[in-house]
């Protein structure tokens, strides 16, 4: 504290007033079919009512957004990786050019229910679409025309494909009959029908000309001879088959158990692993090693598609949790894993020594690593429920995180970025909800639970030497050292103070307290908020504790006598988390409605509310740099953001320099009577006032008329734009509506009707103008009649006075 304390009087801190998203990792991918491109750097995924195109290497997307809002039921791109096609429930086709993101044309896909699946040729010219409505459809991609309307189907076409061999013009489809049909396009007649599954057929694999593989849900995988159309082997798989690939005939695949020449392929199922097959004996020769157990049954991690991106020599899978996975094809080892779908994210936190990357806890027993520089994603499989809470150690290597299954796990990153769990601890009787690690060393961890009590553990020494020498083959089991019944109510926060002996905790009963960190002896209690407290945080430089509320307030308190020295009040909701930034002279806080708060402490005030959440938002924490904030909300939705507080500073004060110069320059125009660029930059500058100076000094020159008539002819037509919407404003006042009668004669001379229509604004300009200028007119009516009367009396007083004159002299 002490030297914090010390830091912070050194250098004078900043304030900081804005913060700007700089990244947002949203879901991409809401199920069904995933396609790469040719040389597997972009990945194509449905997601709703959009289509997401993902850059591989750093998780970058862009989306294909549709304008009839409908959901898209199925895309495909073609194999020259030129032409996307997608269908959605809106019984439309659209062809896009998704490099620029652009639709280039859209057509009605004559299905009368939503197309199911697609596939081009192998020469990107046709296109199969098959339907919910029981037809299959062929569509000619260069003269954009249907040429087949293939009928005879039962039910849902899910799966077509065309014979890669163009010449013999024959597509392969399936429905919800589980027989395979050989359409021949020549006659548009079905010539053959493959029957041998009693599920749905679920992939299809084309060996050479002559040989087929499909894969099906009754668990089998079929071999077939195209040219009998007979069954060569069936290979029991014991799995829902999902998808069966082909290995390539090239290449080294030993370690896949690949040792003798011959046809194999790799199967992907319900178990969620893959397999390599032999089609000579129908034997599994490979099962790759997974870090769950395996269950007979569909679950989450069953996988629902498998792909071979040749160009890259990797095998992709998708998985019911929507997780996509890269292996290296030839040892199955993982290459890259993003996850395309969080379900409420309840909490995260930066990890790693430089903050590379973040822990999140979303609504399931798995947590994920995402390493920020490419979207890469770890799951960590330990926990048997939701994970609640998240913490992590000082030093950004080891974090612990605690969940529903009322058990604590602890973990640690190694130098590789990988993260192993080094121990675990069971005792609380409810779930876990919420723990702090200490603050000084990696030594102990509190945890506080629904059932009313709080609990430290301690790390060991030779635990934490252990995992840094990364000697830890299974975890560790931690007990709890105190135990104590803390409120009557569910503890909803629990926080460490900066020196490790003092320990805070929040309730739903209203109430915060503090303890001591060595016995959990209770040393006092905040009592002011009205409804549940959600968080309490120490400051890092003062001491004082800040918590915040359901009843949408944030306070802070003396750690001295437990006083509130002060309250803040802003949000409309409840207000979930809060972290002090700014060395602790500054709060930021997050609301249930998804907003974000930025809070000066000494003045009290709110300084900037970001709105970028949809939904309550449950985890807000800063990196050690205090530049960079993440926050995680119930929207699915993790966002970076970024302080700009000294890049908008700089922008303000470059923008102000620049606007002196301009001024500097203009007034030098006006010395030298450059009068036409003089006007040019007034207008630049949007300065009504600078060009209305301007042209009184041209007027006050002589033939000033003729000069201003030269320099507004010379203008651009944005310049008399903008000019037109100056002299609106300066005709309203009778100081100036001589010089912007000027400009307008000006105009009106020289511009054609035509032309003025043609300008912005023209249309509310006139009707401003009207009834100013009526105005003007009538003034200057009757101040000709004042002039004519005085002038007519002056002349009659004349005449007496010279009368009299003259009688005088007489």
């Amino acid at each position: 504290m002490e030297e914090a304390a010390a830091e912070a009087a050194v250098s004078p801190v900043r304030f900081k007033s804005n913060y700007a998203v700089s990244r947002k990792i949203e879901p991409f991918y809401k199920g069904g079919r995933v396609q790469l491109n040719r040389d597997g750097k972009f990945m194509f995924c449905p997601c709703g009512t959009k289509l997401n195109v993902i850059d591989v290497e750093t998780g970058a997307l862009h989306s294909l957004q549709q304008d009839d809002e409908e959901d898209i039921s199925s895309f495909v791109l073609s194999p020259d990786d030129e032409i996307l096609v997608t269908g959605s429930r809106a019984l439309l086709l659209k062809q896009w050019n998704w490099r620029e993101n652009k639709c280039v044309r859209t057509w009605k896909a004559v299905h009368i229910a939503p197309v199911a699946s697609m596939a081009f040729d192998s020469t990107s010219t046709l296109l199969a679409t098959g339907g919910c409505d029981s037809t299959i459809k062929i569509w000619d991609m260069i003269k954009q025309y249907c040429t087949h309307n293939l009928k005879g189907s039962s039910g849902v076409v899910h799966l077509v494909e065309f014979h890669p061999d163009i010449s013999r013009l024959q597509l392969f489809s399936s429905s919800v009959d589980y027989k395979i049909r050989i359409w021949d396009l020549n006659s548009s007649k079905c010539v053959a029908m493959l029957d041998g599954h009693f599920s749905a057929v679920t992939s299809l694999a084309f060996a050479d000309g002559n040989t087929l593989i499909s894969s099906g849900r009754d668990k089998i995988c079929m071999v077939w001879d195209l040219k009998t159309r007979e069954s060569k082997r069936t290979v029991p798989v014991y799995e829902s088959v999902e998808a069966a690939i082909l290995l390539p005939g090239k290449g080294d695949f030993s370690q896949l158990g690949v040792t003798k020449q011959g046809l194999h392929f790799v199967t992907a199922g319900s178990k969620g692993i893959l397999k390599v097959w032999e089609v000579a004996t129908a034997a599994c020769v490979y099962t790759q090693p997974v870090p769950f157990e395996l269950k007979e049954e569909a679950s989450e991690r069953s996988l629902t598609q498998c792909m071979l991106v040749p160009a890259r020599n990797e095998i992709v899978t998708v998985s019911v949790e929507h997780n996509i996975v890269f292996y290296d094809a030839q040892t199955l080892q993982l290459r890259k894993q993003l996850a395309g779908y969080n379900d409420e994210v309840l909490d995260v936190k930066f990890l790693g020594p430089g903050d590379s990357h973040i822990v999140v806890a979303t609504n399931s027993p798995q947590l994920k690593v995402f390493e920020l520089a490419t979207s890469h994603c770890q799951i960590l499989y330990g926990h048997t429920e939701t994970i609640l809470a998240l913490d992590v150690f000082r030093k950004g290597l080891m974090f612990v995180s605690c969940a529903k299954d009322k058990s604590l796990r602890v973990w640690r990153m190694n130098k590789d970025g990988r993260v192993i769990c080094v121990a675990h601890g069971l005792g609380h009787a409810h779930g876990v909800g919420a723990v702090s690690c200490s603050r000084l060393k990696e030594s102990f961890v509190v945890t506080s639970s629904q059932d009313c009590t709080i609990k430290i553990w301690n790390i060991p020494e030779s635990l934490t030497s252990k995992a840094k020498a990364a000697l830890i083959s299974s975890p560790e089991t931690l007990h709890a050292k105190v135990t104590e019944r803390g409120h009557d109510k569910d503890i909803n926060s629990v926080a460490v103070s900066p020196n490790d002996k003092l320990i805070a905790t929040g309730s739903q009963d209203r109430l915060a307290k503090l303890w001591s960190c060595s016995d959990c002896s209770l040393l006092g209690v905040f009592t002011g908020h009205k409804r549940g407290i959600w968080c309490v945080q120490f400051s890092p430089v003062d001491q004082v504790l800040a918590t915040s509320s359901a009843d949408g307030t944030l306070k802070l308190w003396g750690l001295r006598d437990f006083s509130c020295l002060k309250t803040f009040e802003g949000h409309d909701a409840s207000v979930l988390k809060i972290i002090f930034v700014s060395r602790g002279t500054q709060l930021l806080s997050s609301g249930s409605d998804g907003l974000l708060k930025l809070w000066t402490i000494k003045t009290n005030e709110c300084v900037k509310t970001l709105d970028g959440h949809e939904d309550k938002i449950w985890g807000l924490h800063s990196n050690k740099q205090d530049d960079m904030v993440v926050t995680a909300s119930s929207d699915s939705c993790v966002m970076l953001w970024k302080d700009v507080t000294e890049i908008e500073e700089k922008e303000a004060q470059a923008k102000q320099e620049e606007q002196i110069m301009k001024e500097q320059e203009l007034s030098n125009l006006l010395h030298e009577k450059r009068y036409l660029k003089a006007l040019g930059l007034a207008i630049s500058l949007d300065r009504p006032h600078t060009v209305l100076m301007v042209v009184k000094a041209i007027l006050k020159e002589t033939d000033g008329r003729k000069h201003l008539e030269e320099n507004i002819v010379q203008l651009r037509k944005d310049q008399k734009e903008a000019v037109l919407t100056f002299l609106v404003t300066w005709n309203t006042n009778s100081r100036n509506c001589h010089e912007a009668q000027a400009v307008m004669e000006t105009l009106l001379k020289h511009e054609a009707p035509d032309s003025l229509l043609q300008y912005s604004g023209i249309k509310s300009a006139v009707e401003s103008l009207l009834p100013y200028t009526e105005r003007h007119f009538q003034r200057l009516s009757r101040l000709l009649q004042a002039s004519m009367f005085i002038d007519f009396m002056w002349q009659n007083m004349r005449l007496a006075d010279a009368s009299q004159q003259e009688d005088v002299t007489l």
